[in-house]
């Protein structure tokens, strides 16, 4: 199984267990947008380090199938919720099932922008079905870091 795979499982498997195995109304852009705008609130005002617990626990960062996730500027992975053993990782290279660079995309954005959208089609680990997946991505102030939430479509 590649490492990828690997992370989606896990991702698919911390899900099932924070959502108690029901379904939820699914989130909405507007719910993506507003948690990465509280979550990089956070960070600008505690640092990466004392915010990751906070973005890890089940709360206002992370519920059902939001969970912030957030990289430096290379593309490693300083939070990710759904897999904590793979932050660290350098994921600059991934690549959605289209071939799309999808975290060279989401620097781009931050760089480029500041803040934005991008789209590609992703694994739902909620249901196992490739699909469009809506992401917010706004640049951390003042840190070499960006956060970002993403939802099905």
């Amino acid at each position: 199984m590649s490492d990828l795979c690997t992370l989606v499982v896990a991702a698919a498997a911390s899900l099932m267990v924070s959502s108690g195995g029901h379904a939820q109304a699914p989130p909405t852009p507007d719910e993506a947008k507003s948690v990465t705008l509280q979550a990089v609130a956070l960070l600008a005002a505690k640092g990466v380090d004392a915010a990751r617990p906070i973005l890890h626990q089940e709360g206002p960062y992370r519920h059902g199938e939001i969970y912030v996730n957030v990289i430096d500027l290379e593309g490693h992975w300083l939070v990710y919720p759904p897999y904590p053993a793979g932050e660290g990782r350098n994921m600059v290279s991934i690549k959605d099932v289209d071939g799309k660079p999808v975290v060279q995309d989401i620097l781009r954005l931050a760089r480029e922008k500041g803040e934005g959208w991008i789209e590609y089609r992703w694994v739902n680990p909620m249901t196992s079905r490739i699909q469009h997946k809506l992401t917010y991505v706004k640049r951390v102030p003042d840190l070499p870091a960006v956060a970002y939430v993403g939802v099905y479509r």
